[in-house]
């Protein structure tokens, strides 16, 4: 495997602390940011709207087709460009008219506007209970995957590695929507998309990091060796690895980003995002299962020493 770093020991646990302020510190910003924009600006997908594809006859900017919608006066649209300069996507707001008759009078508006003629190819309408609906069904489709990581890792490490990973990946969706909320982006399918991806991907870095310190620990604690230093060994012997898949993965998802298209940016802007915080938190996860073990044993001694007292009762009794 290519190495990055060779012998790479440097001391995460050390710097756990200041792990734990920026986590905090993003994930409060975060959620002061979504309440201060009262929720999540979400997109026609969950609070109904209509959608249109129109196609012109000739090239046309965006400013043209914001003139023939302005003219109606239908509220804020969003107008994506959907392959060449032709052709567009048109999201509005609900309306309480008919969409056939929103239609016909959208046509015109941009066909005279244009000077030209415009064809309709598609039109999607969301009614609002369709909407939130799909609100719940979001909400419940995160948790169920946060579900079923816990499952997972709690029986295939321990319940203690299966809460940290779950409390890692709320930090990196919580981060993630933060940052959708401050850039003031829309909280879409596609976007939904991202966080279920982010969450998928970012476990899977935490479980590399996770096995290692388990087969660490099969092993056992060399001469000289802290709980602290098998830790840092562990992240050290896979920090190529994590940074080697998280920059590729980085990568892909800023070249789509840049490339892809108004369509795909809100997708990709999350992608970007959830890699960042998704790489940064498997490393600091794996710092907090020190700490809680040290907790666990700080708590042992008056265990055991209740034990030994039980023992040598009952041994009296005998």
């Amino acid at each position: 495997m290519l190495q990055i770093f060779v012998d790479a020991k440097y001391d995460f646990v050390g710097k756990r602390r200041w792990f734990y302020v920026a986590s905090l510190s993003a994930v409060v910003v975060a959620l002061l940011s979504i309440v201060v924009h009262r929720g999540l600006n979400y997109g026609i997908d969950f609070t109904g709207g209509t959608l249109m594809q129109v196609r012109y006859d000739k090239p046309v900017t965006v400013g043209q087709v914001r003139q023939g919608l302005d003219e109606l006066k239908l509220g804020s649209a969003v107008i994506q460009q959907f392959g060449d300069a032709r052709e567009y996507l048109i999201r509005l707001p609900e309306s309480e008219q008919k969409t056939e008759e929103t239609s016909s009078r959208i046509q015109a508006a941009l066909a005279r506007k244009a000077g030209g003629q415009v064809e309709i190819r598609r039109v999607e309408f969301v009614g609002p209970q369709v909407g939130r609906d799909l609100q719940f069904q979001a909400l419940y489709a995160v948790l169920a995957g946060m579900v079923g990581i816990l499952i997972y890792v709690a029986i295939r490490f321990d319940l203690r590695g299966g809460v940290i990973s779950i409390v890692a990946l709320a930090h990196d969706v919580i981060v993630t929507l933060g940052a959708l909320s401050i850039t003031n982006r829309e909280m879409s399918l596609p976007v939904l998309a991202a966080l279920l991806t982010i969450v998928g991907y970012s476990i899977n870095d935490t479980i590399v990091v996770f096995d290692r310190i388990r087969e660490s620990r099969g092993r056992g604690l060399r001469k000289g060796q802290s709980l602290a230093d098998l830790v840092n060994g562990a992240i050290n012997q896979t920090l190529s690895r994590t940074l080697l898949t998280s920059f590729t993965t980085f990568l892909a998802a800023f070249v789509l980003y840049l490339f892809g298209g108004e369509v795909l940016h809100d997708f990709a802007f999350a992608l970007v995002i959830g890699v960042v915080t998704g790489t940064y938190s498997s490393v600091a996860a794996a710092t907090l299962v020190m700490d809680w073990e040290l907790s666990g044993k700080r708590r042992a001694p008056a265990g055991a020493k209740l034990a030994v007292k039980t023992e040598g009762a009952a041994a009296k009794k005998s």
